[in-house]
């Protein structure tokens, strides 16, 4: 379980193909304080440490994360927001975030407010998805690239979020820029509330 609050940034300085899977050894300020077998999200998805060597560590994606994420795009050099698990106890800065990316979705716009910054991003919609509660909402919820963040003006298939100078500075937010492919993972609460009213209507009928 994660909040979308983003520790850091990690460069990737490997990508080794093992059949349908990529490893990805990494970079980051706190390599030292990790272990095996520990979670770490990755612009939001959630892997597992695998090994350490050094200053770097290693995690493995399978096929389905590949084919929902944008991990598969990744290269040596590219930046990636990384976030340890949350401890109990601690405080929920963001919101709840499962670490398992939902889909991609592609930057259309990015705009200087004099301050901040304002990104536009457009996804593919799947009815049976949405009746699921996989969309946004006005003022929800939404986790891209494993930060948390406030919706802004969502249609039926693009939502906007404002970004400020600290989250730009400090994720990997300052290399998006329109056509740059990013996760998303849509507010887990806003899926169950869609999915129980679904089954409610299934018993009533």
């Amino acid at each position: 379980m994660f909040s979308g609050i983003v520790e850091s940034t990690a460069t990737v300085v490997a990508i080794e193909r093992e059949l349908d899977n990529l490893h990805f050894t990494l970079r980051c300020a706190f390599t030292d304080e990790l272990k095996i077998d520990q979670s770490i999200a990755h612009n939001g998805v959630c892997l597992t440490v695998v090994r350490i060597e050094g200053d770097t560590y290693t995690v493995t994606a399978m096929r389905e994360t590949l084919e929902r994420s944008n991990l598969g795009l990744l290269q040596v050099g590219d930046e990636v927001n990384v976030e340890r698990s949350m401890q109990m106890g601690g405080r929920l800065d963001g919101h709840i975030v499962q670490g398992h990316v939902d889909q991609t979705a592609r930057c259309i716009r990015v705009e200087d407010q004099e301050g901040s910054h304002e990104f536009t991003f457009e996804y593919d919609v799947d009815p049976e998805m949405v009746s699921r509660g996989y969309f946004t909402v006005d003022k929800g919820s939404v986790c891209v690239n494993g930060v948390s963040l406030t919706v802004c003006r969502p249609t039926k298939n693009t939502f906007a979020v404002c970004i400020i100078p600290y989250t730009f500075d400090n994720t990997n937010f300052h290399s998006i820029h329109e056509g740059t492919i990013v996760n998303i993972e849509f507010d887990i609460l806003g899926k169950y509330i869609a999915q129980y009213q679904a089954r409610m209507k299934e018993l009533e009928g």
